[in-house]
C-alpha cells in the first residue's frame, strides 16, 4: 500500500462520517486514487445532495470500509 493510500484511508477513518471528495482533493488526493480504493473495496463512495450558500449541490462522500480498516491496521511491509 502506498503512502498516499494509507494517508487517505487514515483521513477517512478519523471522520465519523468519512470525507467529501472536495475535501480530499483539497488535501492533495486525486480522483484516480479515490476510485482505486473504492474498486478495491477499501472505501465506499456515495452521492449526496446538500446545500451550500443556499443552493443545492451534489457531493460524493467517501467512507472507509471494514476491509479498509483491517488494511490500515495491518503492519506496513
Amino acid at each position: 500500500m502506498s503512502h498516499d493510500e494509507r494517508r487517505l484511508l487514515s483521513m477517512l477513518a478519523e471522520g465519523a462520517d468519512g470525507c467529501t471528495d472536495a475535501l480530499l482533493v483539497a488535501h492533495g488526493f486525486d480522483f484516480n486514487l479515490m476510485a482505486r480504493l473504492v474498486r478495491e473495496r477499501l472505501a465506499t463512495a456515495t452521492l449526496e445532495r446538500t446545500f451550500a450558500t443556499g443552493k443545492p449541490v451534489e457531493v460524493t462522500r467517501l467512507r472507509i470500509t471494514d476491509a479498509g480498516r483491517r488494511t490500515l491496521a495491518a503492519p506496513e511491509a
